[in-house]
């Protein structure tokens, strides 16, 4: 798995953790499940586009109106090189940030833009070639790591959005 597709590698960590099965459609690999986040039961889809993630807004926006009630209640894992590597960030909202994946996305959605994004760290680039490495494999630490404490982090934040839409 490359950089880029860090957010299929979460999405694998949080289906392995939560018990969720995975099951390949047409447009993308999906799983649905009932878990307890904090001490609220959430309904939690996962879904995989099988589109590369630049391209992906069109199958990621199909999936999301078959299962999500409003725009803030979906959550897109994104690879980010303004993050150091092994961090989440989480954000509502905003620019795609130059993000070609993100931009499919809003473009798909009609220009909205009000969806959480996890930003997973992938670290700058320390090479003039951006692309080459965005596009490099994960290291066996890293995949580790997205795999425990990472997976860890995603879940905490997770939590956060969901006491916050239970808050309003």
């Amino acid at each position: 798995m490359t950089r880029h597709s860090l957010g299929q590698v979460v999405i694998d960590a949080l289906a392995t953790r939560l018990g969720i099965r995975m099951v390949p459609g047409r447009k993308g690999i999906t799983g649905h499940g009932i878990v307890t986040i904090g001490e609220t039961p959430v309904s939690v889809t996962l879904f995989k586009s099988k589109a590369y993630m630049n391209v992906s807004g069109p199958s990621i926006v199909e999936a999301y109106r078959t299962t999500v009630k409003t725009p803030t209640s979906m959550i897109v894992l994104q690879d980010s090189l303004s993050h150091r590597v092994e961090q989440v960030s989480a954000r509502l909202g905003g620019s795609a940030n130059g993000h070609n994946g993100i931009k499919s996305i809003i473009a798909a959605m009609g220009g909205e833009q009000r969806f959480y994004r996890f930003r997973l760290g992938i670290g700058e680039a320390s090479q003039t070639d951006t692309a080459a490495y965005v596009m490099g494999k994960l290291s066996s630490r890293e995949r580790q790591f997205w795999n425990d404490e990472g997976v860890d982090l995603v879940l905490e934040e997770i939590e956060k959005v969901v006491l916050k839409a239970n808050a309003r």
